[in-house]
């Protein structure tokens, strides 16, 4: 069995992932959305939302810390398992208590508005159960980790963080991932699960960064004088030049 979780699953989950993503962009680019209910209810949304993805990245960014940095480069530079261990369990509790109350907010949103809740599909309720689990095994994972059944002390970053980092050599350490505690075990299980799912889901917008926005060019706006004329709104010499405008040719001519 742990051969089959931690040493074949992992892949596995990775060609869906890949796949599911190529065929989504392939087959269904309309279908490539959040499908957005902001236009049924905006005040909920614009609170729970910046919390839920702020404490995402948090989430997100603590996760890679600890599975990426192996334990011995934070004890070569003068960080001891007391001072990691303190700032994972602070630090991670209160970015995942955020994840926690965004995501309530969302699905509280969601459930009492309405018109929301009819726009909900089956796929977005097993989402929301995937993603509500996740998380809920990674505060309970956080919380209650660090100790074995028999009172040991269980440092995850030579467990899980060992694994984890053994998959990208295609040699996986199955038994350094044995030896992690049940919670971060079902942690990781579930965890991959959510992965799986992503290019089926409206999760999928995580892969669509507008990194575009960065390098296009000005938006060219132009207003009308008093006798209703068109006006470039653009100063020569700054900015981008309207190309193709009837102004922009009159000026060529």
């Amino acid at each position: 069995m742990d051969v089959l979780l931690w040493g074949i699953l992992p892949y596995v989950v990775v060609l869906v992932l890949v796949g599911g993503l190529i065929w989504r962009y392939r087959f269904d680019q309309f279908g490539w959305t959040t499908r957005s209910s902001q236009l049924y209810e905006s005040k909920l949304l614009k609170i729970g939302s910046p919390i839920f993805h702020f404490a995402l990245i948090a989430v997100l960014m603590g996760h890679l810390v600890g599975l990426l940095i192996p334990k011995a480069f934070t004890d070569w530079i003068g960080i001891d398992q007391h001072t990691y261990h303190a700032g994972a369990l602070y630090g991670g509790g209160l970015a995942g208590l955020a994840l926690i109350v965004g995501l309530a907010m969302l699905i509280w949103r969601r459930r009492s508005t309405s018109a929301v809740f009819k726009a909900t599909t089956w796929n977005d309720k097993i989402m929301y159960l995937v993603l509500a689990t996740v998380i809920g095994l990674g505060m309970v994972a956080t919380l209650t980790g660090d100790t074995t059944p028999t009172g040991e002390e269980h440092n995850y970053r030579e467990t899980v963080s060992v694994w984890f980092r053994s998959l990208f050599v295609f040699q996986p350490d199955v038994e350094a991932m044995g030896a992690a505690t049940w919670q971060f075990k079902a942690h990781v299980v579930v965890g991959m699960l959510l992965f799986a799912i992503i290019p089926f889901t409206r999760l999928v917008h995580a892969f669509s960064a507008p990194f575009h926005y960065l390098f296009r060019p000005y938006i060219v706006y132009r207003s009308r004088d008093a006798q209703g004329a068109r006006r470039s709104a653009t100063v020569k010499g700054r900015g981008w030049d309207p190309v193709g405008t009837p102004d922009n040719q009159r000026s060529r001519r």
